[in-house]
């Protein structure tokens, strides 16, 4: 335990003194993010790639542990072939992240470099285990286990866009699971976990708000990676699904995050890979909260979560669905209080009322244009038209097509109407429409315009009228 410990020590030294040197080289040589007065908002250029302090030392102080540690402080490293089997894996995440620090890789790219990373993660046995032993384990496990992977990569980097904020979460996580490892006597997964927590404690003096050096993204890539990797490796101890809640958990605000991304983009209807400013720490500096505050709030969070994730995973078997839905519910009480006006639109959209308000108005609207397209005079045309004006609430409506003039009063009333309108139906016919009242048009209103135009104009040709000039005046609401 003691080498354990001088892991932890030793990774936090050479990060503490590694970031500031290779602060000051990345500034000398001009590799630094500008501020773009949008989603960077840091007054000065800032070095960007501190992911490099923080592998160099978490790979030196593990090395040196194997060189340097006493005799049998190699004896408590469990699963030492799989941690060291990991090591490619991370190293190709590491420099995907550099490369597109220094070049600027497309999103495509990323994620290829990430899929291969991922895919080499768990053929070297980074997986989950809750399906052993069935016929399908490795048609479920491996996906599900890519998936996870790659989530976690991409959440820790979408998050790292306030500073502090990645890598204090990264310590909370990691922390997390080095409770976890330790109450379990993982120390295989202790002596993984501890020289990164020395790592991002080290790496946070320099990148807490205002921050002088910031992860990149080979830090921030690389950190969502290993937590990934650990986080299946503690999953194993419990062999069922349920042992992913404590990796979920600990890394809910990130995993979160992304996936409100992924939902405000796609709702919105812009690219999935599109920068925004409506990630979490975005929505409560807008409430006007400074950076500093905003990252200690999200620290609380993290630390909520990690509590919760060893709760539930070290509490009796009964008490762990309670905790789980406790939880869930904490989430989505959080989700709210951020106000996503996407999230809104789409519940109130979802809602019975509105479903059946939409599937009644889709049903009346297929109607309609079956009536028009049956209708072979203008007369008839003109039955359906009346018809359709009275049910969507006009106040009068008039019609000329093909030589016939039509009229309908609907409404006897002194008001004058509100507004009106004029449709053209196809090249010499037009719709006037009136409407009494100041309320907003309802939607069925407007859609039943819409189609009455484009299917009136669309039949113009095939219609005959039985004379040439009609006149009919109807009155009174029928």
């Amino acid at each position: 335990m003691y080498a354990i410990v001088g892991l932890g020590a030793t990774a936090f030294i050479l990060c503490l003194i590694l970031t500031p040197l290779c602060r000051n080289i990345f500034l000398r040589y001009k590799i630094v993010d500008h501020p773009d007065s949008d989603r960077k908002l840091h007054l000065n250029p800032i070095p960007r790639i501190g992911g490099i302090p923080i592998v160099i030392s978490y790979a030196g102080a593990l090395c040196l542990m194997m060189f340097f540690a006493p005799q049998g402080a190699q004896l408590y490293i469990q699963h030492r072939t799989l941690l060291w089997s990991l090591m490619p894996a991370t190293a190709i995440i590491f420099l995907t992240g550099l490369l597109d620090d220094l070049i600027q890789l497309t999103p495509v790219q990323k994620l290829c470099g990430q899929l291969f990373a991922a895919s080499l993660a768990v053929a070297l046995g980074a997986r989950i285990t809750a399906f052993h032993g069935q016929p399908y384990s490795l048609w479920v496990s491996i996906p599900l286990s890519l998936v996870w992977l790659i989530a976690c990569t991409n959440a820790v980097n979408l998050i790292d866009g306030l500073d502090g904020l990645a890598s204090g979460v990264g310590i909370f996580a990691t922390v997390a699971t080095l409770a976890a490892a330790v109450l379990s006597a993982n120390l295989g997964l202790a002596a993984a976990t501890i020289p990164l927590v020395g790592c991002l404690l080290a790496f946070l003096c320099y990148n807490f708000s205002p921050a002088s050096i910031f992860l990149g993204d080979c830090g921030s890539l690389t950190i969502g990676f290993m937590l990934g990797c650990f986080g299946l490796i503690w999953s194993q101890r419990s062999g069922t699904l349920l042992g992913m809640a404590g990796p979920l958990m600990v890394l809910v605000l990130p995993l979160v995050d992304v996936g409100l991304s992924i939902g405000r983009r796609f709702l919105r209807g812009v690219p999935i890979f599109k920068g925004d400013r409506g990630h979490i720490h975005h929505m409560i500096l807008a409430r006007g909260f400074k950076p500093s505050s905003v990252a200690l709030i999200l620290y609380s969070v993290c630390f909520v979560a990690a509590f919760f994730a060893l709760l539930q995973n070290y509490s009796r078997e009964e008490f762990r669905p309670a905790i789980i839905g406790v939880f869930c519910s904490l989430v989505w009480v959080g989700i709210n209080y951020l106000g996503y006006i996407e999230f809104g639109a789409l519940r109130k959209t979802l809602s019975r009322k509105a479903v059946l308000s939409g599937l009644h108005e889709e049903i009346y609207l297929h109607e309609l244009r079956r009536a028009i397209e049956d209708a072979t005079t203008a007369e008839s045309c003109w039955a359906v038209v009346r018809s359709a004006c009275k049910d969507v609430g006009f106040a009068t409506s008039q019609m000329y097509l093909l030589g016939a003039f039509f009229e309908a009063n609907f409404i006897l009333s002194s008001v004058p109407p509100s507004w009106r309108m004029t449709l053209a139906l196809g090249r010499e016919g037009h719709l006037m429409l009136t409407r009494t009242g100041d309320e907003t048009p309802p939607r069925l209103m407007m859609s039943a315009l819409v189609l009455l135009q484009e299917t009136i104009s669309e039949k113009e040709l095939a219609l005959t009228s039985s004379s040439s000039h009609v006149t009919q005046m109807v009155s009174g609401a029928a």
